[in-house]
């Protein structure tokens, strides 16, 4: 099975603050894949990356085979129309109704008549069991819903690659039931590419094919949901069992408080 996308030795930083360091992933076509780990992993860099909002210092991203940094503005923007992205918090247009909120896509990047637009974006809708809600305005539906809307609109130009910025945060036990079950199946439904950033174990587990845990920019585990189920890796076991101890520790790293408040052993 051929990758759609492909990572190479990716390294990324902030100055002089490293991010990633040497990441290399595939994400096979069809395939769900979910990139999971601690707040400040690098997770949604590296969405970031792929879609080509950032440039890596070192190493490559490709998608469908080109090296998403060497394109240009055209050929970038090209390349984005095959891919859609549900953001963390939804990002919809709180001034538009659920239904112009999917439109928005098809309007900006087709030349489809308005009554082909019509049936897609109901279609869309229907699909995530929101189609009735179509005239409502996102403040007038739940988180969940509009999450919901968020992910309609993503899959409005039938991406081949799919991008998930943690999906589940904020939601009710059922919404995140919901949503999972809705990302797997449009996943088969359209045939595309899904790369699923989060930290909800169970979720994550429930759908993906295929796992990759960062810390601290690298890559600590990977493998398919059992693999990491019965990992002795103590990385994996800690964040998989939520444990407090364990490699990822609770504190920045730096000084000690001891040393910051003058206390530390002096000779």
């Amino acid at each position: 099975m051929s990758n759609l996308v492909e990572i190479r030795d990716l390294h990324f930083s902030y100055g002089k603050r490293a991010i990633l360091s040497g990441l290399s992933m595939d994400f096979p076509r069809g395939k769900v894949i979910a990139v999971m780990g601690g707040s400040g992993s690098g997770k949604t860099t590296v969405l970031r990356l792929i879609g080509g909002q950032l440039i890596p210092r070192k190493g490559q991203v490709k998608v469908q085979g080109q090296v998403v940094h060497k394109l240009n503005t055209a050929g970038l923007y090209l390349l984005r129309r095959k891919m859609g992205m549900l953001f963390q918090h939804g990002a919809l247009f709180t001034d538009l109704t659920v239904y112009e909120n999917v439109a928005f896509p098809l309007r900006e990047h087709t030349d489809l008549p308005e009554e082909l637009i019509r049936n897609l974006v109901l279609m869309k809708l229907h699909a995530v069991g929101l189609r009735n809600a179509a005239a409502l305005k996102p403040g007038e539906i739940s988180g969940g819903m509009a999450r919901r809307v968020a992910l309609a609109r993503s899959i409005a130009l039938d991406p081949e690659l799919i991008m998930y910025d943690e999906p589940f945060a904020g939601l009710d036990p059922i919404s995140m039931g919901v949503t999972a079950n809705l990302i797997r199946n449009l996943n088969t439904a359209l045939g595309s590419t899904s790369v699923l950033v989060s930290h909800d174990v169970k979720e994550c587990f429930a759908i993906a094919d295929y796992v990759y845990f960062l810390s601290q920019g690298k890559i600590v585990a990977h493998g398919t949901p059992a693999d990491m189920m019965a990992s002795t890796d103590p990385y994996v076991h800690q964040f998989v069992n939520a444990e407090a101890d364990g490699p990822v520790p609770f504190h920045y790293p730096g000084k000690s408080l001891a040393d910051d408040l003058g206390l530390g052993v002096k000779a």
